[in-house]
Parts: C-alpha cells; structure tokens; sequence
C-alpha cells in the first residue's frame, strides 16, 4: 500500500470512529489546575524555527498566535501518526463548533525524508487546518529538545523508521499549557481544552 493510500485508509477509519462517538456522552467536566508533571513545566517548549509545509521559514512567533497543539512524528510513520494527527484535528474541529480556534501542528522528526513537499502532501490529505513543519536536522533537533521529545533513527537506508514519544502538547503564546497522551478520545481533548481556556464543558 503506498504511503498517500495508507493516510486515506487511516483518515476514514478514525474520521468513521469519531463520528460515530459523537452520540457518546461526554466525559464529565475535568478540573482545569495545571497538569501534574514532573520538573518546571515551563521549560517545555520554546523558540524554534522551522519550515513549513508552503517551504515559508517560520517560527515559533509566527505559528503559536493562540492554543496550539503540537505532535512531532514523521510521515513515513506507518499508523501512529496519522491516528494521533486525526485525533488532534477532530478535537479541534469540536472546538471550532464552540467558537475556539485551535491550530493543529505536525513537526516531523525525520527531517531526512520529510521534506516541505512531503509534509504539504500529509497535510492536504489529512486535514487542511493543520500545519506541517520540517527543517534541517539540527532545526528538527532544537524543537525537539525545546519540547523534551525523544526520537531515534531505527534502521538503515530509506526504508526505516523512526521511535519517538507521542505526547500531543497544548501551547499558547505564553507557553507550555498541557500535555494529552495518546489514549486520550478527540472529545477528551477538547473538553480539557474549552475548560482550560474558559469555554466550560462541551
């Protein structure tokens, strides 16, 4: 199955799952205190700059202009990716139904394959909302470290993959707010999204 092929199959599986969730109850309302995370949250996150999937160089100013959701991955990832990208798309399409506008952002970590091109065709498959980001190695590698997102090549040639952690970060211009695992549902994510942001319950 070609990678473009494998985006499609994912997208209407999760989209499919998603909507029919919509008819689920709502978890109920979360406290909106400041995630429980070992060390000073406020060094997760950071300056950075990048290039997008439009190949504009860009940074961290230009792309968190309000709550942003951040997820480094890589597009050659065979299904974590995507899934977790779907997720955080869904969320924010729930928000924007409740007046809240929130950015997904998609910031690979395998620079070597994922060039602009590569990242715009992730981007117009599995949502035109969200934003791809890519850059030279040592660009990759200061985001990365910024958010305390761990990655490592995992085979040789072309064809390989790449480990890396899969938290899902909530930022604004302020900075680090939460952090979603991956388990959470696109309705868990924005429900703690619209409460941290004062919108209440969804």
């Amino acid at each position: 199955m070609s990678r473009t092929l494998a985006y499609i199959a994912v997208s209407v599986v999760v989209f499919g799952l998603g909507a029919a969730g919509a008819f689920v109850a709502f978890a109920p309302e979360q406290s909106c205190g400041r995630p429980a995370i070992a060390g000073n949250t406020a060094a997760i996150g950071g300056p950075f700059t990048l290039v997008d999937h439009t190949g504009t160089t860009v940074t961290d100013k230009d792309v968190i202009d309000g709550p942003t959701l951040v997820y480094f991955g890589f597009t050659y990832c065979p299904d974590v990716c995507p899934v977790d990208n779907v997720r955080n798309l869904e969320a924010a399409d729930l928000l924007k139904d409740r007046g809240l506008d929130v950015t997904p952002v998609f910031i690979s970590i395998d620079p070597e394959r994922d060039t602009p091109e590569a990242m715009a065709d992730f981007v117009e498959i599995l949502g035109e909302n969200m934003i791809g980001l890519t850059g030279s190695a040592e660009q990759v590698a200061a985001a990365a470290k910024a958010y305390r997102a761990y990655y490592r090549k995992n085979g040789t040639g072309t064809d390989y993959l790449v480990d890396h952690s899969t938290f899902t970060y909530l930022v604004n211009e302020a900075g680090f707010v939460e952090f979603f695992r991956r388990d959470a549902s696109p309705e868990q994510v924005a429900e703690r999204i619209a409460c941290l942001v004062g919108k209440g319950p969804i």
